[in-house]
């Protein structure tokens, strides 16, 4: 069974059928000939074509039977890999708590079984879940462990992801310059290693830290990039992404229609493959594009649909920046103590997650009160 986690890049659309169709005979031919260790590889490459596909309910599916396998035949490596997948497939349905406890789960094995390759998956994993549920000093501290193993080992593909991961989070705490440095450092791996998928993760990373820093045209210039990558490669979950950092990129130059248009894309592709942290976000951009123009009802209902999905998922970084925009909307609707309570919200849960905003609530806080 595959000791090495995580999904191979995507094939052609039109080559996924034929993909599973071969991955199906696999499994029914190990089954025949009761050989259980060829049936956990059936169900991995299985579940594999169908995460590539977005079909992440099916993934969990196959993943939860490789798992039932490896466990039985005691084949521990093979345990931690499907943990380490049903805990990344967790994670894209928003489920992070109970992805959490997979790579949990994970990380004991593979330490208890002395592979520092995965010891190192495990904890990035752990440190990108963190990054969602916004304790980011968290992340940090489980990525810094994750870039020591990959650097002792010389995994460098496994290097290029966890500088990723650290330059996210350190932007998230207001450190741009530093994201910049780590975001550098992962597309010299990524030209040396030629992994399109990751090149594709660095350039839109690239592209959030310059608009960090207000150089939007440069941030667009990235996200085009990452764009590109994301249809060659039939990556539908970045194209979605690169869509939504270029709609915001718009906005922020003003041009408020165009960025609207790239929301839209992006919520269609997040809403098919059932990507609900995604779909948040998609939410709370074409809402506060809406309040933009004026439209204020339509960004109400969009804001309380991101709450609803916020709290749904625990994430409590996201539902403190649905309040804020939440009492933003209420504000410009004149509606003074309906908005700061829910900006009183936000700050309260930016003070618990330790993100960059409180500042700006402080401010909004002030205005609302006449001071």
């Amino acid at each position: 069974m595959s000791k090495t986690g995580g999904t191979p890049n995507n094939p052609g659309q039109d080559d996924v059928e034929q993909v599973i169709g071969n991955y199906e005979r696999q499994l029914a031919m190990a089954r025949e000939i009761k050989d259980r260790r060829e049936e956990g590889n059936a169900l991995y490459n299985l579940g594999s074509a169908y995460g590539n596909s977005g079909r992440i309910e099916k993934t969990i599916g196959y993943f939860e039977q490789q798992l039932a396998v490896a466990r039985e035949i005691r084949e521990r490596g093979a345990e931690g890999v499907a943990l380490g997948d049903l805990g990344l497939s967790y994670v894209l349905l928003g489920q992070v708590e109970k992805a959490i406890a997979y790579h949990e789960q994970q990380l004991v094995i593979v330490t208890e079984i002395k592979d520092r390759r995965m010891e190192g998956d495990a904890l990035g994993k752990l440190g990108s879940a963190y990054y969602l549920l916004g304790q980011v000093e968290k992340a940090i501290g489980y990525g810094e462990q994750a870039l020591a193993i990959a650097r002792e080992i010389k995994e460098r593909r496994a290097e290029g992801v966890t500088l990723g991961d650290l330059g996210r989070a350190y932007a998230a705490l207001g450190q741009v310059e530093k994201a910049i440095e780590y975001h550098e450092q992962q597309l010299v791996i990524v030209a040396e290693i030629e992994d399109r998928r990751m090149e594709g993760n660095a350039l839109g990373n690239l592209g959030l830290a310059y608009a960090d820093l207000q150089q939007f045209e440069k941030a667009i210039g990235y996200y085009e990039q990452q764009l590109a990558i994301t249809r060659e490669i039939m990556d539908r979950h970045g194209e979605a992404v690169a869509l939504g950092n270029l709609g915001s990129a718009y906005a922020r130059l003003g041009q408020v229609k165009k960025a609207i248009s790239f929301y839209e894309k992006d919520l269609v592709i997040v809403r098919e493959i059932k990507d609900r942290r995604g779909e948040q976000a998609a939410l709370g951009n074409l809402a506060i594009a809406y309040k933009n123009l004026g439209r204020l009802e339509q960004a109400t209902g969009y804001l309380e649909q991101t709450l609803e999905i916020a709290r749904e998922i625990k994430d409590r970084r996201g539902e403190g920046i649905g309040h804020f925009n939440l009492g933003q909307a209420l504000e410009q609707q004149g509606k003074i103590e309906a908005a700061i309570r829910e900006v009183e919200q936000a700050r309260a849960i930016f003070m618990e997650v330790k993100a960059p905003y409180v500042a700006q609530c402080d401010a909004a806080l002030a205005r609302l009160r006449g001071e």
